[in-house]
């Protein structure tokens, strides 16, 4: 045999921050004709969706389903709870905090932006002094994003919470799961969170299309005290429907909720602490490849710091035009897509085809992370990039417990 082959003939691994692997009983769960939007199987089946959500946010209180990703959710959280004029604070430490202050700001909401950049967790001593420097209490919500999917960054929404309770400090603390939920240890009732987001292509495993918004007691009452609300964005019909039609401000996602039902089976199936474990070990076997590549090489983690590295998503950074180089190469000849990087450079400067990311959310197990990671490899060596040896052995050993 003499010349390149293509490898990359068979099924493709998309190994991006969401959407995510989709596992085969979502997909079989979704193969079916279209159902009766008015009774039977699929209006029985979405009222046994809601406790299930609810366990997976950990919370006894109210999730609303919405046809939207994870901006709609966003939108949605701000429109249930401040009207324009109102001031939320918002830490960021990548481009998704910074989306949702964007998302407030043309609400005509105003937004007080604490920005740590892309490479640093939160900084709790300057949140706290914007809270005390806030007597008046203008602050209505505090927006926390706790895993930004373009950094890599895990932050406390439970240290946000202590904080407010510190400064005794009456705004909303609301938190965007989006990129950790179903893969992040989170407790919204043990954290203190009064609005949590999420949406279903990142760790629940699912297609893009739905988003959920849960909330507490406290968020349901800023709710009632706004002079008026978006009929569609409105969250007390699709937490309270007294309609099927009202879970969804319009007609059923059908085939969205079919796709959830069998996705939330395997999260309780596996168990939420078993699937917590798992995203973590398989994290860690991805660090330590990274961490060996980088001994000789241009490859670095993003986040330096494990404690603070999400279990969902990583980050990395390479130099250019070697992120772009390397995700391009492994898509053309072994059928695998690494995640682009995303805010850590200006839109069309040289520099952004330094940064790819890592997606181990989801439907995600030990062969996969092998086979991603000794699909890297390989384009390594193909391309001429230096790299420290040992990844794989060092990433099998952590798999193996040891």
């Amino acid at each position: 045999m003499s010349g390149p082959v293509n490898l990359s003939a068979g099924r493709q691994y998309l190994a991006i921050p969401g959407p995510s692997v989709v596992p085969d009983q979502v997909l079989q769960a979704m193969h079916r004709p279209s159902p009766n939007i008015y009774a039977g199987d699929l209006v029985e089946m979405t009222a046994g969706l809601i406790p299930d959500l609810r366990r997976v946010a950990r919370t006894q209180h109210h999730a609303a389903i919405y046809i939207a990703n994870g901006h709609g959710a966003w939108e949605a959280a701000l429109q249930n709870t401040l009207q324009p004029g109102d001031l939320v604070l918002v830490p960021a430490s990548g481009r998704f905090a910074i989306g949702w202050s964007e998302m407030a700001d043309s609400l005509g909401i105003e937004t007080q932006v604490l920005d740590f950049g892309t490479r640093a967790p939160w900084d709790m001593a300057r949140i706290a002094e914007a809270l005390a420097a806030d007597r008046d209490h203008r602050i209505k919500a505090v927006l926390g994003v706790h895993v930004d999917t373009s950094s890599s960054i895990r932050n406390g929404i439970a240290g946000l919470r202590q904080l407010l309770d510190e400064a005794g400090h009456p705004a909303l603390l609301m938190a965007d799961c989006i990129a950790s939920l179903g893969c992040e240890r989170f407790e919204m009732d043990g954290w203190g969170v009064d609005v949590m987001v999420t949406a279903s292509q990142k760790g629940l495993m699912m297609p893009p299309g739905l988003s959920f918004v849960f909330f507490n007691q406290k968020a349901a009452a800023a709710r009632a005290a706004l002079p008026r609300i978006s009929r569609y964005w409105d969250w007390e019909p699709r937490a309270n429907p007294a309609e099927f039609y009202q879970y969804f401000g319009g007609t059923a996602p059908t085939h969205h909720l079919y796709g959830l039902r069998a996705a939330l089976d395997m999260i309780h199936g596996e168990g939420l602490e078993a699937v917590w474990d798992r995203h973590a070990r398989l994290a860690e076997s991805i660090w330590a490849a990274c961490e060996a590549w980088g001994a000789a090489g241009p490859l670095r983690l993003n986040v330096a710091e494990r404690g603070l590295r999400s279990h969902a998503v990583t980050a990395l950074r390479i130099g250019a035009p070697d992120g772009t180089r390397l995700r391009e190469w492994l898509q053309a000849n072994l059928g695998l897509t690494l995640g682009i990087g995303l805010g850590m450079a200006p839109p069309g400067s040289p520099d952004w085809h330094g940064y790819f990311r890592l997606g181990h959310m989801g439907h995600v197990n030990g062969q996969m992370v092998m086979g991603l990671l000794g699909g890297i490899e390989t384009g390594l060596a193909a391309l001429d990039i230096p790299h420290g040896s040992g990844a794989l052995d060092a990433a099998a050993r952590v798999l193996a417990g040891r």
